[in-house]
């Protein structure tokens, strides 16, 4: 065992956070800590660490045992570069280097009668740097800079120079590097995109040490921890498995929990009324067998009704008018911020009903795609055009759309003034915002809360497209969770930009992926997406292989080699133009077969062959899947033909 939690309590004046938590780490676990905004995680986190005081209860930690924490906003204040900042968790391992190199200088130096000596202190000293991989340090080093995602030179860049995110990532570095017994983290992935957080993912699996985190990532916590601690008002409950499986484990036992407290409910009615029917008899017996169960009913520990989704946020976006089939279509959109170029000539269409989520590294263009679209910004070229009775409803990762002087009542009243105070009340409290609470100014109120005031203006809009950037950032599980069936049962069309992959995935029917200034288009959720980004990268590699092995090697010269890999490329760019082509009348054959067997099963005449509609059906269901297939195999080769240079 690495840490002990046992008993803890902790108030702040009337509030009770946290109420007798108990749980505990093995070496090697990795663990999770889960709840709703609010309920005491990071409290819990400080109270490991020392930093801040429980009222009873006690962590015991074991005195060779070694921890890193990782706070939310990690405070760091240095002129060191990023590279000597992280150097500097590898103190010991650079002392020592520094030792071995004078023991090395003095030796060729010493008296014979001293070498002895030296040597064994050399080979003790060697031994040691060793063992703490000393000789890995400067690779280690490197490779944690290249997986955080810094594209500055770590050498040159200063840290007093860096962002704030930028800071936590440094800070994230140094207690990789340090390689503490117990790793503690969080919200680790705030500042990370999502190639530094897939690194990061991969890192922790194969982190020796013991990690807890603190993560409304639900993804991140799926990939990596075996075991789940919830706290939930105040009380902690320790879940064995990774994220998935707690959220099953925990519908099943709030399902046990409901049925058990309507069966109480039931039989507490029942009690009553006997009572009461006793007590009308108004007789001696009748009225002491009603005290009776009285005293009975007053001894039985009530349960309380389990909090369900239901019971609070009902978020529903319904579109007032719907939109013509055709919602978006951009051609040859490109932008750039001096030398920085984002993106060039991207070309995309979104339909009726598509919910399209939009990822990328950080600064590829994400969220200035967004602006461009909802024309806060201009493009430096393409078109826009959007569709029939589209309406669009922005939500800004910012929320530059609130007005900070305003009280949440009064944001919603100035915008909407035919509404009265019982719906706007009725809206607020459906987004959590109940009693003094809609009274708060929305400068006051934190970053949770101003996404949820930001999305119940969404819901008044009567907009049929929504483009939300970052809508899962700040928002809590539960939120997010609500977030999510919103929007599958939202009848509109949705464009997003999200690093949220969980969210992706339960809400995506489509993903662009912008990369290299580009924009990938993946039809499915992001499971989906990874599936054929790895086989499509794959299939790129087996033919970049098949292309060295069929080249001809000449050393006549560097002109013959060239001209014949250029031969070489342009036989296989058109064996897969040939295949593309191909694909594409193939595509469009079975789109029109697929047409007539339609129009043939909404043919009246054939309403009553049973059948003739039993094969007609089998015909549907073979020629969609055939589609399907077509659809994959040509955007397969779409990415071959574009990434074989010539």
């Amino acid at each position: 065992m690495i840490l002990s939690c046992n008993h803890i309590s902790k108030s702040f004046g009337d509030n009770q956070i946290l109420s007798n938590i108990s749980f505990h780490i093995n070496d090697h676990e990795k663990c999770g800590i889960v709840g709703i905004n609010g309920v005491g995680k990071t409290t819990l986190l400080k109270i490991l660490v020392g930093e801040e005081s429980s009222d009873s209860g006690e962590v015991i930690i074991p005195k060779d045992v070694t921890i890193g924490y990782l706070r939310q906003r990690e405070i760091l204040s240095s002129d060191n570069t990023i590279y000597e900042e992280i150097q500097s968790a590898k103190k010991d391992v650079y002392e020592l280097e520094k030792k071995i190199r004078l023991l090395e200088h003095d030796m060729k130096e010493a008296s014979p009668d001293r070498l002895d000596s030296m040597y064994k202190e050399y080979n003790r000293c060697v031994t040691e740097f060793e063992r703490i991989g000393g000789y890995a340090c400067e690779s280690e080093i490197n490779g944690i800079i290249k997986g955080l995602g810094f594209v500055c030179d770590p050498h040159t860049q200063k840290t007093d120079m860096l962002s704030g995110g930028e800071k936590t990532r440094v800070a994230l570095g140094k207690l990789l590097i340090s390689s503490p017994d117990l790793i503690i983290l969080d919200e680790p992935t705030n500042h990370l995109d999502m190639n530094s957080i897939a690194w990061l993912e991969n890192y922790l699996l194969n982190y020796k040490g013991a990690v807890l985190i603190v993560a409304h990532d639900r993804y991140f916590l799926d990939k990596i921890i075996t075991k789940t601690i919830e706290l939930d008002n105040g009380s902690g409950t320790v879940f064995t498995g990774n994220y998935s499986a707690y959220a099953e484990k925990k519908a099943k036992l709030r399902e046990d929990m409901m049925k058990a407290y309507y069966k109480q409910q039931k039989e507490i009615a029942h009690q009553e009324e006997v009572i009461k029917k006793l007590k009308s008899f108004n007789r001696e017996k009748s009225v002491k067998r009603a005290e009776s169960r009285e005293k009975a009913l007053s001894k039985i520990k009530r349960i309380n009704k389990p909090f369900t989704i239901d019971n609070e946020i009902k978020i529903k976006f319904t579109p007032v008018i719907e939109s013509g089939n055709d919602v978006l279509a951009t051609e040859g959109l490109s932008k750039a911020f001096g030398n920085n170029r984002l993106f060039s000539d991207i070309n995309f269409d979104i339909k009726k009903g598509e919910r399209v989520a939009i990822i990328g590294d950080n600064g590829c263009g994400k969220t200035t795609l967004l602006k461009i679209i909802n024309d806060v910004i201009p493009a430096d070229a393409g078109t826009i055009r959007l569709g029939t009775n589209v309406y669009i409803g922005y939500y800004d990762q910012e929320h530059e759309q609130l007005e900070p002087d305003n009280t949440l009542y009064e944001e919603i009243s100035d915008e909407y003034p035919d509404m009265t105070i019982t719906e706007i009340r009725n809206l607020l409290a459906a987004f959590l915002f109940t009693g003094d609470d809609v009274f708060k100014l929305v400068k006051d109120i934190s970053g949770g809360e101003r996404s949820r005031l930001a999305l119940a203006k969404l819901m008044l809009s009567d907009a049929n497209f929504l483009i939300l950037d970052e809508p899962t950032n700040h928002l809590d599980i539960l939120s997010k969770e609500l977030l999510e069936n919103a929007l599958r049962s939202y009848t509109g069309t949705v464009l997003y930009v999200s690093h949220d992959r969980y969210f992706i995935n339960q809400t995506a029917t489509r993903i662009l992926n912008i990369t290299s200034g580009r924009a990938d288009n993946y039809i499915g959720n992001y499971d989906y997406y990874l599936e054929k980004k790895d086989a499509v990268t794959a299939a790129a590699t087996k033919i970049s292989a098949q292309t060295a092995v069929n080249s001809p090697i000449s050393t006549n010269s560097d002109t013959k080699n060239d001209w014949e890999k250029q031969k070489e490329l342009k036989a296989a760019k058109k064996r897969i133009d040939t295949k593309l082509q191909k694909c594409e009348i193939d595509i469009e054959a079975t789109e029109e077969k697929l047409a007539e067997v339609n129009d043939a099963l909404s043919d009246p005449a054939n309403g009553y062959n049973s059948l003739l509609l039993n094969d007609l059906t089998k015909e549907q269901d073979a020629l969609n899947q055939k589609l399907d297939e077509l659809m994959l195999l040509w955007e397969e080769l779409s990415y071959e033909a574009e990434n074989i240079e010539i």
